[in-house]
């Protein structure tokens, strides 16, 4: 919080990744004025019950229960001021099924694009694949939920989550294939303006998977800017570096953006 917000900014992680990665980008915004909130979602981190083993959430539970919950939750630290959202990876997936969206002026999303397989470099696609279809499955038949550790580098994931992203990635329209099952959502009624952040050396999210996802919100005005690392004096990003400490000329680029629109 900072003394006096001009707005608020809600940050959304990525899948398995717990919400401390996103204070320092959370802390930088309040230096900017920006009342910020970070969370974890149901079965994550600090989100997570003891056993992970036998939990019931999948990505839409954080969809239409947790990010709307979070969405308040930031509107509430400064009332009245203008709201604004920052997604990380599937971060910037959960605001399109979200029933109040609507009250945020605009959405930054950070490497964000779709899980379909077929999307990422061509040099990342054996990886994905051997994850959905050998590791992925081995976990779960030992564990019955995706632990942390080994390939997998994130928290622990439920069992619903893993098996929810896989259905998803091995079509090219990605969660779009199931909007008949998924029920009510409102990528063709946000109009907010959106703008995607990539980077060039991260294979899970390319340019191709990135449009894909941008494709997704048919109302809003969206743009896809693909940065080198080295412009921001970087070394190295990929999928999450562009919120760590060596990433820090990549953060007054959101908020930037977002005074635009105050």
């Amino acid at each position: 919080m900072p003394e006096d917000a001009r707005a608020t900014v809600l940050i959304s992680s990525g899948t398995g990744f717990p919400k401390e990665l996103y204070a320092r980008m959370a802390r930088f915004g309040a230096e900017r004025g920006y009342a910020a909130l970070i969370y974890d979602y149901r079965g994550i981190a600090g989100s997570a019950p003891e056993q992970v083993r036998n939990f019931d959430a999948d990505i839409m539970d954080w969809a239409r229960l947790d990010f709307p919950a979070a969405l308040d939750a930031a509107e509430a630290l400064a009332p009245g001021k203008p709201l604004f959202t920052l997604g990380h990876s599937v971060g910037a997936h959960l605001l399109g099924f979200a029933d109040n969206a609507h009250k945020a002026k605009a959405h930054g999303f950070v490497t964000a694009g779709t899980g379909y397989h077929g999307a990422h470099e061509p040099g990342y696609r054996p990886k994905a694949l051997f994850f959905w279809w050998g590791y992925g499955p081995l976990m779960l038949a030992l564990h019955n939920h995706i632990p942390a550790g080994g390939l997998w580098t994130g928290t622990a994931l439920p069992r619903d989550v893993f098996t929810q992203w896989r259905q998803w990635s091995q079509r090219p329209g990605y969660f779009t294939e199931f909007y008949d099952v998924l029920g009510d959502h409102g990528f063709d009624r946000i109009a907010a303006p959106i703008r995607d952040w990539t980077f060039t050396d991260a294979p899970l999210c390319s340019r191709r998977s990135a449009d894909d996802l941008l494709s997704f919100y048919t109302a809003a005005p969206t743009e896809q800017l693909r940065l080198d690392p080295a412009e921001l004096g970087a070394k190295r990003i990929d999928h999450h570096g562009a919120f760590s400490r060596s990433a820090k000329g990549f953060w007054s680029l959101p908020f930037d953006w977002f005074d635009g629109y105050l």
